[in-house]
């Protein structure tokens, strides 16, 4: 049982770390949930800034709901980072529902965000309690452009692109996102299209010119991120494309590739061995945790552009290390949720549930995003 107010689940790996960064820094108490404490003691002592000023403990729980359920009670947020979220996110979410806590997490996994909707929105509406999945970098970012384009009338069709610049895309990229992106190959990736969700073409891609980078940057749906479905029941918006794409072209058409490859060697593999192959391709990008991003490498911009019959704007939010962002937004998440401060109860977005404008300032204060706004 938690004697804090939030949990932090997958407290070893490089995102929970990042989030109870900002847990410190807000001075918000936090219990660590993971399978192994001392590991994760040994992890937190290495990479967690100010541990020692923390107020904090460790439990120790196996990933299924009754165990998780134990551990998050007398909680009332679960920050759940433990990915692929496709393998892993719904039993953190029935744990989550069951304690009586709120559950927020970092990934755009699509599948899975429909799952969280459908499965249990309604539950958790009505136990007057949200789960708002892609509260990260990659997708609130582009969610806080989208909604700064809205606010200009008559706009109805969106079009998001998310790109990063780093030392390079591989390097900066943690083992938990690696998996996700790789698993992706094996999930239906849709876009938004007269309020309808469509499936992309298993060979979908994106060539982003942007005044930004010098170059075309080569991006892809990335499993169609969280946007089209936070939009789909959104009365304001009858489209919603989203595209992301990595400052290194090379790498983006490694991954392109390989997802041509699963289409057609992989396909209709047994799970089995699916898994093995995604293993080892996850094991040889990234071996290890990657170190601490440095603002002076890791770089962002997300725009929106947004159009309706007259009217155009484009929106843009320009960033500086998205994995500390991510951390930043969570903390921002649990401020809220601690303060009983939410607009929406049930499945939503970060955006809707606490307002783009409130994330946008927290992050803009902090010295991590700053936003523009420019009607076409």
């Amino acid at each position: 049982m938690a004697k804090h107010p939030v949990v932090v689940y997958g407290a070893s790996g490089y995102t929970g770390m990042l989030i109870m960064d900002w847990l410190i820094d807000q001075n918000i108490p936090f219990t660590a949930v993971a399978r192994n404490a001392k590991r994760t003691q040994e992890m937190m002592a290495q990479r967690v800034v100010r541990l020692e000023s923390a107020e904090y403990e460790i439990i120790e729980a196996e990933h299924n709901v009754e165990a998780l359920t134990a551990a998050f009670r007398g909680a009332k947020v679960v920050c759940n980072t433990v990915g692929p979220f496709y393998n892993f996110g719904l039993v953190g979410v029935e744990a989550a529902l069951k304690a009586g806590c709120h559950h927020i997490d970092t990934t755009g996994e699509q599948s899975y965000i429909r799952g969280v909707r459908d499965e249990f929105g309604e539950h958790y509406r009505q136990a007057g309690l949200l789960v708002a999945p892609s509260i990260a970098y990659m997708y609130s970012y582009a969610e806080i452009a989208a909604e700064l384009a809205l606010e200009t009338p008559g706009v109805d069709a969106l079009e998001t692109a998310t790109l990063t610049r780093g030392p390079r895309a591989a390097a900066g990229v943690s083992v938990g996102s690696t998996a996700t992106i790789f698993e992706g190959a094996r999930q239906h990736s849709c876009y938004l299209w007269e309020k309808k969700l469509e499936p992309h073409a298993p060979d979908a891609s994106f060539n982003v010119v942007a005044p930004e980078f010098m170059q075309p940057v080569f991006c892809l749906p990335w499993g169609g991120t969280s946007l089209p479905v936070h939009f789909q029941h959104d009365s304001r918006v009858r489209s919603c494309i989203s595209s992301v794409g990595f400052y290194d072209n090379n790498v983006m058409r490694v991954v392109h590739g390989f997802g041509q490859k699963w289409e057609a060697e992989y396909k209709h593999l047994p799970r089995e061995q699916q898994d093995a192959i995604l293993k080892q391709v996850v094991d040889s990008t990234t071996p290890s945790m990657p170190p601490r991003e440095r603002t002076t490498i890791q770089r962002s911009v997300d725009f929106a552009i947004g159009r309706g019959q007259l009217a155009s704007v484009r929106a843009t939010v320009y960033g500086i290390t998205p994995y500390i962002a991510t951390g930043a937004l969570h903390a921002a998440a649990a401020i809220k949720l601690l303060d009983g401060e939410t607009a929406k109860v049930g499945f939503a977005s970060g955006s809707k549930a606490f307002g783009h404008r409130y994330l946008l300032g927290f992050l803009e204060q902090r010295g991590l995003a700053r936003a523009s706004v420019q009607q076409q």
